[in-house]
């Protein structure tokens, strides 16, 4: 039993770190396009912080956001991936990291911000992950300690990527995107149908997004 979990586990960081262990990979170029079209997307305005959610569960969007987050860092850029996603965090399962401490420590002010990242060993990359789940995990994420958080991490690093949870699952993100300076929508190619892709855009949008791009997924993650 622990064999197999250790085997799925390896699957879903091997698969889910495409852009570092195989960066001339189409995936990999990709990546680097979107990167890249982020900026252009972004009428000159700085995009420091930028969440990627999806509308449902098991879309890929933590998939979308490492490898996002790894294309920046290639660039040379100082980059923090935050697990924002209380109800199933995966960042910790994708680079073998502690859950806690994480996020939910330093919103509940147990540890300062800069003791709970922690360094990959993908250079420039650094990882915050979820910590343990509270039930007011919406509140926690709208609240003015996760404002100093953001406001903070944008001190020590050029860009923070938030991996958020679905938008249409939980009221998390809406809770959150009004802090950062844009969101990424990740759709996924034959599951998230034409009215849930709407739905969540008027969602994040009523909320006070600044939806900067989406991302067509072709496969789920």
């Amino acid at each position: 039993m622990v064999r197999e979990r250790a085997k799925i586990a390896k699957r879903i960081a091997n698969r889910s770190l495409v852009a570092y262990l195989n960066p001339t990979h189409k995936i990999s170029e990709q990546y680097r396009t979107i990167r890249n079209n982020i900026q252009f997307a972004s009428d000159g305005r700085s995009i420091r912080s930028l969440i990627v959610t999806s509308p449902s569960d098991g879309d890929g969007k933590s998939t979308a956001a490492v490898n996002l987050a790894i294309s920046m860092a290639q660039r040379g850029e100082h980059v923090l991936l935050i697990d924002a996603n209380f109800r199933n965090p995966m960042l910790h399962k994708i680079f073998s990291a502690q859950i806690s401490p994480g996020l939910s420590n330093v919103l509940a002010q147990q540890l300062p911000f800069a003791e709970a990242t922690v360094e990959t060993e993908i250079e420039g990359l650094e990882v915050l992950t979820s910590g343990l789940s509270y039930t007011n995990s919406a509140d926690m994420l709208d609240s003015q300690t996760m404002k100093e958080l953001i406001k903070a991490a944008e001190e020590q690093f050029d860009r923070i990527v938030i991996d958020c949870p679905p938008v249409l699952t939980a009221p998390d993100t809406n809770a959150l995107v009004n802090k950062c300076d844009g969101v990424v929508l990740l759709l996924n190619c034959g599951k998230t149908t034409h009215s849930k892709a709407l739905e969540a855009k008027q969602s994040l949008t009523f909320a006070g997004a600044n939806i900067v791009g989406a991302i067509l997924n072709k496969k789920n993650a």
